[in-house]
C-alpha cells in the first residue's frame, strides 16, 4: 500500500488509506487509486469526469475534500516525524511517547504531546530550574505527609543563584510544578473538551443603539452552539475595538479536574501542588485554551463562510446564458453619464456611447431617443443595467423607455461587483485598448447577462460579492476554494476552443495561463482549430496537458462529431464501437438513432460495456453525450428573469406576492431581487414550513422564487419577505 508512515519501529502503523476510506465511506481500493492519480499530476476535473471506474464515480467536490484531507493527514504525519526526531535528539524518547504520538489524530494533540519537550523562551519555571530548584519541585510533587517543604527549602537558599529565602525557593519550585501541570497533554485535552462543551462566549460593549454591533452589547452563547456568522461578526467587532469578548466557564470544576490528576492528600506539599495547579490554570492553561478555542471557532466559521461563498459562486457562474440575443449594457452614473455598450450574440462589441438621463444633467429626452434608436438599430431584446451608483434612477429611466415602445425588449439589473476591478485590469486593457475604464465596465455588464461564466472568470472571485465576511477569511484558503469552484464550473460546461478568451481557457483542466495564451496565439496565427488533435501543435501543450484538457475543450468546426462533446479522445474508439454495435455511424446521428441510444437498459449497457472494453460509467457518459453533441448543461436551468417594468418601494404592501431572483445566500437567510431596486430579506425562519438548517437547502443563487411581502420599512429601505405558504413555480 502507498503512503503508509511509521513513527517507531514495531509500532502500530497509521494507514492513510484506511483513514480516508473510513472517513469518506468508500473502498480502500478507490482511495488508493485517487491518491495515485493525484500524485501522478492529474487534475480533479479530469479524475472526476474520466476516471470514474477508478474512483467509484466520486464527484469533483468530494474529490477535493478528500484531497484536502489527504494533505492534512500528510502534514500531520510529517509533524509527528519532526516531533519524534526532536525528542529523540533530547534523549527523552520513550515507548509511552511513541504510543501517544501514534494515537494522536490532530495537530493540536501532537502539539500537546510535544509541549514539555518544545524549546521554550524564558519562563518563570525555566528561571527556577536555572536556580537549581527542580529537586525541590520533585520532592514536593511526591506529597509525602511527613515532608516539610519549607524546612527542605532552606537547603536551596543560594544568594549567588538568586534564591534569598525559603519562601523564594518554594515559589520557584511551584512555578516548575505549574509548568509541568500545564504541559500535561491528557489534562489539556480533557480541559479543552470541557471548555468546548460547557464554556460560554460572553460579549460586552457600550456601543450606541444604532451601532451595527448593538445586538452584541450584552450577549452570551454556548461555545458548541454559537453560529458561524455570529463568530465572524464578534471577531470583527473585537478587532474594531467595539466589543469585548471572553470565554467563561466554571473555574471550580476546572480546578477539580486538575486536583483529581495531581493532588493526592491533604499534606502541606499537596496544598502547594493544589495552589500550583490553580496558578497553572489561570496563568498558563486557560489563556492558551481560550485562544485555541476562539481560534477553532473562527476557523470553523471561516470554513463555513467559505463553503457558502463557494456554493453561491458556483450557482452564480452556472446561471443560464442569454443566448442568441444582442444585449445593451448600461453602466449607471450621475455626473459623468451612463456608459452604453452593445454586444452581439457572440459578445462582440458593436457600439459604445454615453447618455445623461440622471442628475445633474437630466437630459432624459435625448437619452431616451438614443436608447430607442440603439434598440431598433441593433435589434436589442435584452438590456443589462449595473447595480452601482445611480442604478435606481437608470432602471426607472429604462423601464419608462420600454413602456413607451412597442418592442419585445426587457431588462435585468446585473451585479457589477468586481466590474471596476476588471475594467482597470491588464486583461481588460488587452481586450479593449481603445476603450476607457467606464466603457469596459459597460461591456462587462452586458456580457455578464449574456454569459455569466465566460465573463466572471475574468474577475477575482472574492470581488464578485456573493458571500459574507469574505474580507475576514484566510486569504490562501479562500482563493484555493474559489479557484476550485471556477475550475469545476468551467470544465463542467466545456469551452469552445475557437471563441474562448485566454482567461477562460486558463481555467480548463491542464492549461496554465501561459499555455492558454499560446492556444489563443496559435488560433490567431493559423485560424480556427479544425480538431482536438490539432491542440498538440500548440507550443508547450504536451501529451499530459492534452490528456487533461482535451475532453473539456469543444471544437464545433471539427468534422468529427466527438470533438464537440465531452467524450475524451481516449474513448473515441469505444464510441465508434458503440455506434457500430447499435447499427449506425457517428457521422450521421439521426433522431431515430438517438432514440435507440435513449432506450438502452441498464442490463444492455453492462453487456455493451463488456463488448466494447470500457467501464459502465464511461459507456453511460458516452451515450449521454452522443444524444446532445455540443450541449450546455446550463440550458436545462430556468432562464434569468427579465423585467419590462419597475415597481417602487412605496408600491409594496404586506401580503403582496411577487416573483424575484435570489441574489445572495448567507447563514441567516437569502436576499431576493423583487424589482424595486432594494433586495428583500427572506429570513431562514421564513424559507419553508419545515425546519431549515441552512438556506442553501431550499434555494440557491439565481433561483426564480415567489415571495410574499411581510413588512416594508421605507425609512431604512428594508423589505421583509416570506416563502412560507407561497406556491413556487417548480411545484
Amino acid at each position: 500500500m502507498a503512503l503508509i508512515y511509521s513513527y517507531r519501529k514495531g509500532a502500530v502503523i497509521l494507514d492513510i488509506i484506511k483513514s480516508l476510506s473510513e472517513q469518506f465511506n468508500t473502498s480502500p481500493v478507490y482511495v488508493k487509486n485517487i491518491i495515485t492519480l493525484i500524485d501522478e499530476g492529474n487534475t480533479i476535473p479530469f479524475i472526476a469526469r474520466y476516471r470514474k471506474e477508478m474512483t467509484g464515480a466520486m464527484d469533483d467536490q468530494v474529490l477535493r475534500e478528500l484531497a484536502d484531507r489527504l494533505t492534512y493527514l500528510r502534514n500531520l504525519e510529517s509533524r509527528k516525524a519532526e516531533v519524534k526526531a526532536s525528542i529523540e535528539e533530547q534523549g527523552k524518547w520513550s515507548a509511552e511517547l511513541a504510543a501517544a504520538l501514534d494515537k494522536a489524530e490532530t495537530l493540536a494533540e501532537v502539539e500537546d504531546i510535544y509541549r514539555p519537550y518544545k524549546p521554550k523562551r524564558k519562563t518563570r519555571a525555566s528561571v527556577a530550574r536555572e536556580k537549581g530548584l527542580e529537586p525541590l519541585a520533585a520532592a514536593i510533587m511526591l506529597q509525602s505527609p511527613s515532608f516539610d517543604p519549607h524546612a527542605e527549602a532552606v537547603k536551596f537558599i543560594n544568594e549567588e543563584k538568586g534564591v534569598s529565602s525559603a519562601g523564594e525557593a518554594v515559589q520557584g519550585a511551584c512555578d516548575i510544578i505549574a509548568e509541568e501541570i500545564s504541559d500535561n497533554a491528557e489534562l489539556r485535552k480533557a480541559l479543552r473538551e470541557y471548555l468546548w462543551k460547557n464554556g460560554q462566549i460572553v460579549v460586552t460593549s457600550d456601543c450606541a443603539d444604532d451601532n451595527v454591533y448593538a445586538m452584541y452589547r450584552d450577549f452570551s452563547e454556548p461555545v458548541h452552539k454559537i453560529a458561524g456568522h455570529r463568530v465572524l461578526a464578534i471577531d470583527r467587532g473585537e478587532r474594531e475595538n467595539v466589543l469585548k469578548v471572553k470565554l467563561v466557564a466554571d473555574k471550580d470544576q476546572q480546578i477539580a479536574m486538575i486536583d483529581k490528576a495531581y493532588v493526592r492528600n491533604t499534606s502541606p506539599s499537596a496544598a502547594l501542588v493544589k495552589a500550583a495547579g490553580e496558578d497553572a490554570l489561570s496563568r498558563l492553561i486557560f489563556p492558551a485554551l481560550e485562544r485555541e478555542i476562539r481560534g477553532m471557532l473562527t476557523d470553523s466559521a471561516a470554513e463555513q463562510a467559505i463553503n457558502v461563498f463557494a456554493l453561491n459562486l458556483k450557482n452564480l457562474l452556472m446561471q443560464p446564458p442569454v443566448k442568441g440575443k444582442n444585449v445593451l449594457g448600461v453602466d449607471p452614473a450621475y455626473r459623468t453619464g451612463c456608459k452604453l455598450a452593445v454586444v452581439d450574440s457572440t459578445g462582440k462589441v458593436l457600439h459604445t456611447g454615453v447618455i445623461y438621463p440622471t442628475p445633474p444633467q437630466n437630459r432624459v429626452e435625448e437619452a431616451a431617443y438614443t436608447v430607442k434608436q440603439l434598440i431598433k438599430r441593433f435589434n436589442i431584446t435584452a438590456i443589462a443595467i449595473g447595480n452601482g451608483t445611480a442604478s435606481r434612477e437608470t432602471e426607472m429611466f429604462i423601464a419608462d423607455v420600454l413602456k413607451s415602445m412597442d418592442y419585445p425588449a426587457a431588462y435585468m439589473v446585473v451585479s457589477e461587483a468586481g466590474a471596476s476591478v476588471y475594467s482597470a485590469s491588464r486583461l481588460a486593457a488587452e481586450e479593449f485598448p481603445d476603450f476607457d475604464v467606464s466603457l469596459r465596465s459597460a461591456v462587462s455588464i452586458a456580457r455578464r447577462l449574456q454569459d455569466p461564466l465566460a465573463e466572471l472568470v475574468k474577475i477575482d472571485p472574492k470581488a464578485i460579492g456573493v458571500g459574507q465576511y469574505q474580507h475576514d477569511m484566510p486569504k490562501a484558503r479562500l482563493e484555493e476554494a474559489l479557484s476550485g469552484v471556477v475550475e469545476a464550473c468551467v470544465n463542467a460546461v466545456g469551452v469552445d476552443v475557437n471563441t474562448a478568451s485566454y482567461s477562460l481557457l486558463a481555467h480548463v483542466a491542464g492549461l496554465s495561463e501561459s499555455v492558454a495564451k499560446n492556444v489563443v496565439a496559435y488560433r490567431n496565427a493559423h485560424g480556427h482549430f479544425k480538431s482536438r488533435r490539432q491542440l498538440l501543435q500548440v507550443p508547450k501543450l504536451g501529451q499530459k496537458a492534452f490528456q487533461q484538457c482535451a475532453g473539456f475543450l469543444r471544437v464545433p468546426e471539427s468534422e468529427d462529431v466527438l470533438d464537440n462533446t465531452a467524450v475524451h479522445p481516449e474513448s473515441y474508439e469505444a464510441a465508434h464501437r458503440l455506434a457500430k454495435l447499435c447499427g449506425f455511424s457517428l457521422s450521421d446521428l439521426r433522431s431515430g438513432q438517438l432514440e435507440k441510444l435513449k432506450s438502452i437498459t441498464e442490463k444492455e449497457a453492462k453487456s455493451l460495456a463488456e463488448q466494447i472494453g470500457v467501464g459502465v460509467p464511461t459507456l453511460l457518459d458516452i451515450i449521454d453525450e452522443l444524444q446532445k453533441p455540443g450541449r450546455d448543461p446550463r440550458e436545462s436551468l430556468p432562464p434569468p428573469l427579465l423585467r419590462k417594468d419597475l415597481m417602487k418601494l412605496e408600491d409594496l404592501k404586506p401580503g403582496m406576492v411577487i416573483t424575484g431572483t435570489v441574489r445572495n445566500v448567507i447563514e441567516f437567510g437569502v436576499f431576493v431581487d423583487i424589482g424595486v431596486h432594494e433586495d428583500g430579506l427572506v429570513h431562514i425562519s421564513q424559507l419553508a414550513d419545515k425546519f431549515v438548517r441552512h438556506p442553501s437547502e431550499v434555494v440557491k443563487v439565481g433561483d426564480i422564487v415567489n415571495v410574499r411581502v411581510l413588512d416594508v420599512d421605507p425609512k431604512r429601505r428594508r423589505i421583509s419577505l416570506t416563502m412560507k405558504g407561497v406556491r413556487q413555480k417548480t411545484q
